[in-house]
């Protein structure tokens, strides 16, 4: 009996070919397989971030399984894929301790003056007359934006340091200890600090806007550690150059990657190139999850970490 064949979508996940093989005939797609090729496949493994065009679906007839190597998915048509029958997996939560670390650590690097006063050093322009004074972490009123495993996560890390806690999401959740505000808008305007932890869709695309970052203010920190399309970029340039915002420090950009020129005269902002969730351990974890969807697709039984929605 043939193995199931599986199209693999992007050259970053290069590395799983190897593994793959073990089990199962495995196809490159940055190898431009001919449509022939493209009609034995079985199962899609993608990076969820990357949209999925509807015409490499239509040349795929046998498809039956999108498994997502990530834990975002936002790339994947769901309609479209539950309307023809596809399964829709991810990584679940492989990442989210790590991505709740470095969202904590953007927000100490910015808040306690670190990367800027690296730079500072380096320059020589430490004095023993001038010292710079920063704000305590302790007692800072925390919002979170989508309260999911990201967020709970960035929650209890924070209650840790003494943080004060809200948060606001599209679907209550009485299960948590931490008040959720009425809306997004009441969020920003009673936080000194707004982590961005949401799932990225079409309906929020760019949702922290200019009215929300002039809601944060002048003393305000903005943190985005999940999609860089949930937040209008050129609101926020437009925000720290005028000094409405007073800092941001961002993981995730739109489009990615971004380009450095875009950020090079904007002041108050810490940025790195998309590796919250990008530890050995998380991507070990994402494998694992990886093929034992597979296997449980292939094998008849429940799917680990279906997408249902």
């Amino acid at each position: 009996m043939a193995s199931p064949s599986l199209l693999v979508g992007q050259p970053l996940l290069a590395p799983l070919l190897p593994v793959l093989a073990q089990t199962y005939d495995v196809i490159a797609l940055w190898d431009a397989p001919g449509p022939e090729r493209l009609a034995t496949v079985d199962a899609l493994i993608w990076a969820g971030e990357f949209p999925l065009d509807r015409t490499l679906m239509d040349a795929m007839p046998r498809l039956a399984l999108i498994a997502c190597f990530t834990v975002g998915y936002d790339g994947v048509d769901l309609a479209l894929a539950h309307s023809r029958g596809i399964a829709v997996t991810h990584a679940g939560d492989a990442n989210a301790e790590d991505v709740a670390d470095h969202a904590i650590g953007l927000m100490i690097a910015h808040r306690r003056w670190i990367v800027e006063g690296d730079r500072h050093l380096r320059a020589g322009h430490w004095t023993i007359q001038a010292k710079t004074r920063t704000h305590s972490m302790a007692s800072a009123r925390l919002g979170i934006v989508g309260m999911g495993s990201i967020g709970i996560a960035v929650a209890q890390r924070a209650q840790a340091m003494k943080m004060q806690i809200a948060w606001w999401g599209p679907r209550a959740k009485p299960q948590l200890p931490w008040p959720r505000t009425q809306d997004l808008g009441a969020l920003a305007r009673d936080s000194d600090i707004l982590v961005i932890a949401a799932r990225a869709d079409e309906s929020n695309r760019r949702m922290i806007s200019a009215p929300i970052l002039d809601l944060l203010g002048p003393e305000g920190l903005l943190v985005n550690v999940a999609r860089g399309q949930l937040v209008d970029e050129a609101a926020l340039i437009d925000a720290l150059k005028a000094g409405r915002l007073g800092g941001a420090a961002i993981d995730v950009f739109d489009p990615e990657p971004t380009d450095p020129t875009h950020w090079s005269n904007v002041p108050n902002v810490v940025l790195t190139p998309h590796i919250g969730g990008a530890t050995h351990e998380a991507v070990g974890r994402m494998a694992q999850m990886l093929l034992a969807n597979l296997a449980a697709h292939f094998g008849g039984t429940p799917l680990p970490s279906p997408v249902r929605d």
